[in-house]
């Protein structure tokens, strides 16, 4: 057994033990739901018990898990350095367990839109906290305000903006896939809309 695979090896039945403790249940408990004895179990998290892939798929069944997140290994890349944008005032993150997903921090001085003609819809869903300050959010025809610490999700779908109320606020938004592309196009929108009056301007 190389190094590499005693640490997957001692990593399993790390995690293992984490699973069952955190449901809140004893060896006797995980072992029944499992169809495994205490002592079989007690020795695999023990690591007196060589690591079986049949038993593997049971416990991962067993502890509402996958076999491929059970025995997943610990990536190297952890730190995850943002990308800004200048343009949009924006720093986003994307989420590499799910290349869907990302997070995006955002600071807002201005209140939402009046015009509900200025307010996006598009597929998925959206989730914020408010790390500063006060945000408001308008989704349909109501007005929601979001305080320090206080956290929102909604589904895209809905006519929907955000902004600021007394003063700037600080916000962090988490997309899903069809959101973040809801967005980029909504940016996109804008790009072109502030190079058009640009070039009006310069006609002018």
């Amino acid at each position: 057994m190389t190094q590499e695979d005693g640490q997957l090896d001692s990593l399993v039945r790390k995690r293992i033990r984490a699973l069952r403790v955190a449901q809140g249940w004893s060896l006797e408990e995980l072992a029944t739901r499992a169809n495994l004895s205490q002592s079989s179990l007690s020795r695999i998290e023990n690591g007196q018990r060589r690591l079986a892939l049949d038993q593997l798929v049971t416990l991962a069944r067993a502890l509402d898990t996958t076999l491929d997140q059970l025995v997943e290994n610990a990536a190297d890349d952890v730190i995850i350095s943002p990308m800004i944008d200048g343009t949009h005032g924006l720093m986003r993150w994307p989420i590499k367990g799910d290349p869907g997903m990302s997070v995006m921090r955002q600071r807002m001085t201005d209140p939402p839109p009046d015009n509900p003609a200025r307010m996006r819809a598009h597929p998925g869903r959206e989730w914020l906290v408010v790390l500063s300050g006060t945000a408001v959010l308008m989704l349909g025809h109501r007005r929601f305000r979001i305080e320090t610490n206080q956290a929102a999700e909604f589904p895209t779908m809905m006519p929907h903006a955000i902004g600021a109320e007394g003063g700037p606020c600080e916000i962090i938004g988490i997309f899903d896939r069809d959101a973040r592309r809801g967005h980029q196009k909504d940016a996109g929108s804008d790009d072109s809309e502030a190079d058009r009056t640009s070039a009006q301007a310069r006609c002018e």
